[in-house]
């Protein structure tokens, strides 16, 4: 069970990374293009700034991918916890 939710993990923690690859590609393609490179230092402005100019869909694929990883993670610490 362990490693099925380790694979799980992995793999949103890649959907998450593609997710915000794409909304920072869709960020420096418009201007102002410095947003795009502040938000590959600052991630959590990526979706901030997606959502003003526009860019929903991958702004809910971003907070979605999070949400699941976190989700995730938390589910597998308390699996490992000592009882």
């Amino acid at each position: 069970m362990t490693q099925v939710l380790a694979v799980a993990l992995a793999i949103d923690l890649l959907a998450f990374a593609g997710a915000h690859l794409s909304l920072l590609g869709s960020l420096i393609a418009r201007p102002p293009r410095y947003r795009g490179f502040v938000a590959l230092l600052v991630p959590p402005l990526a979706p901030y700034w997606g959502w003003q100019d526009g860019i929903k869909a991958r702004v809910f694929v971003w907070t979605a991918a999070l949400g699941l990883y976190a989700t995730g993670v938390a589910v597998l610490a308390f699996s490992q916890s000592p009882r």
